[in-house]
């Protein structure tokens, strides 16, 4: 079934004192415009979101958010910079013996100084990158169920609409099958008013039908509406991205409405015709938030 583009998923992951969170909401967009954010620490995988995220998602505004802490040990250790200690402690001796005091300088003291511990993180990439995946496909998977429902909701609603227009399109197809034999009925009416006791030119009459035939004529128009109608159901089945497809159909509806409008000179008509432009501008609307 259809997918919606309005959707929200969250996914958590702790392994090994790593605490994963992936956050992502989707809105309707005419593409696929992803943005992430996430730590500086983990930018370095940043094509690997987008390219999980667009294997699974084809349209929509997704903004991704993640958040990363890092609590164990792995990969973690303490340096210690002996150059710049014995910088400091000389320096401190020399300022000592110039100033004729003590210089007892306990090592815990040197250790706060600047530059003279670092700790160092050399943590295993891709096992981060491997953790990071998997929650952040969790969270996709969440987004994907909430926008596969939402569309059911939005299918739901489209095929009553359609429905609609359908019986619509059958009423105009039903009432159109009269329009010539009525014209035929008031046109020799009004050419008897006309000419009174003259007689009929049956050869030109028949011309006038002919010609009002072919202006009127919507026989067309009905069998291509009734086709966009078939084939947007189909669509509404399918389980790919079909929601620019759905977009086109409604434009093609709304076109042979139009000249069915026009063409057809009936009050009924017209009003059924009124009918069809309100669902299908209803559709229209609900269609954009279809992925």
């Amino acid at each position: 079934m259809i997918k919606s583009m309005t959707g929200y998923g969250k996914a958590n992951m702790s392994q090994n004192l790593r605490e994963y969170q992936v956050e992502i909401k989707s809105v309707n967009h005419r593409y696929l415009d992803i943005s992430i954010k996430m730590p500086r620490s983990l930018s370095y995988l940043e094509e690997e979101i987008k390219k999980a995220v667009s294997t699974k998602l084809s349209r929509g505004k997704i903004d991704v958010f993640i958040t990363f802490n890092n609590h164990s040990l792995e990969g973690r250790d303490i340096k210690i910079n002996t150059e710049i200690a014995r910088m400091y402690i000389q320096e401190l001796k020399n300022l000592a013996q110039s100033e004729g005091i003590l210089a007892e300088i306990p090592v815990t003291e040197i250790s706060k100084l600047p530059d003279v511990l670092t700790i160092q993180n050399n943590q295993d990439d891709e096992t981060i990158k491997n953790e990071l995946l998997e929650v952040t496909n969790k969270a996709i998977d969440s987004l994907v169920e909430m926008r596969k429902t939402e569309g059911n909701k939005i299918a739901e609603d489209l095929q009553n609409r359609i429905g609609e227009i359908k019986e619509k399109v059958q009423k105009i197809s039903s009432l159109s099958t009269g329009l010539i034999q009525d014209y035929v009925v008031k046109l020799n009416t009004r050419i008897k008013d006309l000419l009174q006791e003259q007689e009929i030119d049956q050869a030109r009459l028949a011309q006038e039908v002919v010609i009002y035939a072919d202006k009127c004529s919507i026989e067309e128009e009905v069998t291509r509406l009734d086709s966009h109608i078939s084939q947007f159901n189909d669509l509404l089945q399918s389980q790919d991205a079909v929601g620019k497809k759905l977009d086109f159909m409604i434009q093609e509806m709304n076109r042979e409405t139009n000249t069915i409008g026009s063409k057809a000179n009936h009050l009924e008509i017209t009003n059924e015709v009124i009918h069809i432009k309100t669902q299908i501008e209803n559709i229209r609307e609900q269609v954009q938030n279809i992925e």
